[in-house]
Order: structure tokens, then C-alpha cells, then sequence
């Protein structure tokens, strides 16, 4: 078998069970991570389990124990609540043009918000870029673009009556 295809199977596997694992224990340092997966027959670095990491999208977020430990997410709700409040903090308007989403935030917050729009990782965007005040969204079609507006003003419309009760 080609060694490439070997490496992608092996990415592919030990990925899989980083998954796992995290879905099975409460994991707080890459260090834990390793040792979990050198147990379960994966031979791997730190390095190796950061790349994994960042490739699985994975965030910490705070855990029943009060700790914070790693999870995949994927769904809005459990998105980390810090990065839900930077995006309602920060927002405060939002228009489009085609397929183009101009996202208008406090002055010096539009990278922590594109960050955290970034972090949803709604299937309709294609791409961020972030000024001082401003986020661009680059969605594939005007159909797209509605949905992803419709979406950040749930998020903060949510905030908002939230803090009312």
C-alpha cells in the first residue's frame, strides 16, 4: 500500500478516536490526550495532537466540574459561551449585497467577532475578513447569505432577551 494512503488511514483513524475519547472523558491537556491515545495503540507527539486538534476544530469549553476540557463541537448552543458573548458584545449591524455580508461591530472588536463567527462554522460561508469595525462575508449565493444573517441576529437577539428577564 502507498505510504501516503497508509498515513491519511492512520490521520483518519487516530482522529476518530480523539472523538471518541473526548466524548468519553472530560480531557483537559493535549498531554492527557496523548496518553490516552499512546494507551489505546496510537504512537503520537504533542505536535501530533495539536495538529489533530486544530484540524478536529476542537474547543475547550467549561465542564460540569467547573474545568475546562476539550469538545467537538457542532451545534451554536454549545459554542463556547465566551465566543457567543464577544459576538453579541461586538455586534451591531449587519446588511448585504448579493452574496456579500457586511457585518458592522463596536471600533477594535470586528477580529474577535469574525473569530467567533469563524468558530460556528456555518456551512454558507465561504470566508471572513475583518477590518477595525467591520467583518466582510463571503457566502456562495444570495440564498446563503440571508440564512447567515438570519442566523448572527438569532444569536444576538437571544442575548438581548435574555438580559431582559
Amino acid at each position: 500500500m502507498n505510504k501516503s494512503i497508509e498515513e491519511d488511514q492512520m490521520k483518519i483513524s487516530r482522529q476518530a478516536k480523539i472523538v471518541e475519547l473526548i466524548g468519553r472523558y472530560q480531557i483537559e491537556t493535549q498531554e492527557e490526550l496523548c496518553e490516552l491515545l499512546n494507551k489505546e495503540g496510537y504512537e503520537v507527539t504533542q505536535a501530533t495532537v495539536s495538529r489533530d486538534i486544530r484540524a478536529l476544530k476542537l474547543t475547550k469549553v467549561v465542564a460540569p466540574n467547573g474545568k475546562q476540557c476539550y469538545k467537538f463541537i457542532t451545534d451554536t448552543q454549545e459554542l463556547s459561551q465566551k465566543q457567543i458573548n464577544i459576538l453579541r458584545d461586538g455586534f451591531v449591524s449587519c446588511d448585504m449585497a448579493q452574496n456579500l455580508l457586511v457585518v458592522r461591530t463596536a471600533v477594535g472588536l470586528a477580529q474577535a467577532v469574525a473569530a467567533s463567527i469563524d468558530a460556528l462554522s456555518f456551512d454558507e460561508v465561504m470566508g471572513c475578513i475583518a477590518g477595525d469595525d467591520t467583518i466582510l462575508i463571503v457566502t456562495r449565493t444570495m440564498d446563503d447569505c440571508l440564512e447567515v444573517m438570519k442566523k448572527l441576529r438569532k444569536i444576538v437577539e437571544e442575548g438581548r432577551d435574555a438580559g431582559r428577564t
